[in-house]
């Protein structure tokens, strides 16, 4: 009974451990894509087109069609996306002191349109 015991706490702080790592996870994912939608917003409020977000979208998709091993998909198109938002010539374009301190928002997930 001693030992069923032991088995069952070894098994609770292995799932313990396991839920943990997936909590650790969904922060990361939740903070890249918080960045994501930030760099959208910018975007947004300088007006660029349709046309050109749609590219940048597609540019994503298309660089993550096979995913690399031992990276989440979802992990990987997100980060993709943040680096082709970062890169759009637009966000360069505006002035420093705008770039450097984003703006606060009172929802930074609601993105009209």
């Amino acid at each position: 009974e001693l030992q069923q015991k032991v088995e069952e706490t070894e098994l609770l702080k292995m799932e313990l451990q396991m839920l943990e790592t997936e909590r650790v996870r969904l922060s990361l994912v939740e903070e890249k894509l918080m960045d994501v939608l930030q760099l959208l917003q910018q975007l947004r409020d300088l007006n660029i087109s349709k046309r050109a977000l749609g590219k940048i979208l597609l540019s994503t998709l298309e660089s993550c069609r096979d995913p690399q091993p031992g990276k989440a998909q979802l992990f990987e198109v997100l980060d993709t996306l943040q680096q082709e938002l970062t890169a759009c010539e637009l966000l360069h374009k505006q002035p420093m002191e705008q770039a450097q301190s984003p703006r606060s928002l009172s929802n930074p997930l609601v993105i009209s349109c």
